[in-house]
């Protein structure tokens, strides 16, 4: 009879040391907050994933009865088990309930799409617009053809008031609303159009001046990484500005990337945003990819909000035609 130190238990061994490297090389970059190389940028967006080898790693530690790899791979789990639910983000939630609580409010339902250029159904997300009563949409890589098809699924009467700049490259934007709109200006030296709005939110005798932001960052590729980190600075930079702010779209980034987690100010003297997804304990509900190459899903589409403004009703929904999901909540918006 062989015993658990002998074929069988070596072989554990190995198998816990080579689950458990890879875990070990991402944990350092997820922990060290530094400009890693591209590389190490992207796989740090399937961090969440990393608890199943640090798991596996910590089962065959104990098959092989080796104590110093129960101790390490036990130690690389703890580590993804708090990554997936990190504290922090039950402080941002709290404060902003408490501050909204103080004051009356104006509710309104937001929706943003990454439309991938252009090819998501129209009828989709029209639909979406009428069951949950959206007063405000955001698109990403907006196009002329699916401006068009929008309107042609009757978009324009649940919307009426549009910002919108289509493009045929993935850089185009649109801002569809219930309410009137103002535009503020242009988030400046971003490959992507990122406008700012203002509109006034109204219900019955209260209304609410909101700020919003359509993002869409770069993605972390090849040499323009440098870039991703430049918008997402520029874009964390609006926390500084006076009012109630939305900064809604496709941030190419999860909460796992340091750039993402200093533009949250997640850093007590940090500025203090909201990912209401985050906040919601929907952190791990994948936003990208709905269709195309089979990897793991990840949350790179978010809702940011300051913390005067509140959230309830988070939500992703699936829409064809497009790599991305639809993200939805439902906003507290402070009176004026």
């Amino acid at each position: 009879m062989t015993s658990a130190h002998g074929l069988p238990g070596m072989a554990c061994r190995w198998l816990a040391l080579l689950a458990a490297l890879p875990v070990l090389v991402l944990s350092v970059f997820r922990a060290i907050p530094a400009d890693w190389p591209v590389l190490a940028v992207q796989l740090l967006s399937f961090t969440p994933w990393l608890a199943v080898p640090a798991a596996l790693a910590t089962i065959l530690a104990v098959a092989g009865r080796s104590r110093w790899l129960q101790v390490c791979a036990g130690a690389l789990l703890l580590c993804q088990i708090f990554w997936l639910f990190p504290f922090d983000t039950a402080r941002p939630a709290a404060a902003a309930g408490a501050v909204v609580s103080a004051g009356a409010t104006v509710e309104l339902h937001a929706m943003n799409i990454n439309s991938e250029f252009g090819q998501a159904d129209a009828s989709r997300i029209v639909q979406l617009v009428k069951d949950n009563r959206v007063g405000l949409l955001t698109v990403q890589e907006h196009s002329q053809a699916l401006e068009d098809r929008l309107s042609a699924e009757g978009l324009d009467r649940l919307l009426p008031h549009r910002i919108s700049d289509p493009t045929d490259d993935g850089a185009g934007s649109a801002v569809y609303s219930a309410y009137p709109l103002e535009q503020v200006g242009i988030l400046p030296d971003t490959p992507f159009r990122m406008p700012t709005v203002r509109l006034t939110v109204r219900d019955g005798g209260s209304a609410a001046v909101l700020e919003v932001t359509n993002v869409h960052t770069l993605p972390p590729v090849d040499v323009r990484v440098d870039q991703w980190r430049s918008d997402l600075a520029a874009v964390g930079r609006l926390a500084e500005l006076p009012g109630n702010r939305l900064l809604i779209g496709d941030f190419n980034a999860t909460y796992d990337h340091t750039e993402f987690r200093a533009l949250l100010g997640a850093a007590p003297d940090g500025p203090g945003l909201i990912d209401v997804g985050t906040a919601s304990g929907s952190r791990l509900t994948p936003t990208w990819p709905m269709r195309g190459p089979r990897l793991p899903g990840i949350a790179i589409d978010h809702l940011v909000t300051t913390p005067h403004v509140g959230s309830s009703g988070y939500q992703v929904q699936r829409v064809p035609g497009t790599d991305h999901a639809a993200i939805l909540a439902t906003l507290a918006v402070p009176a004026a």
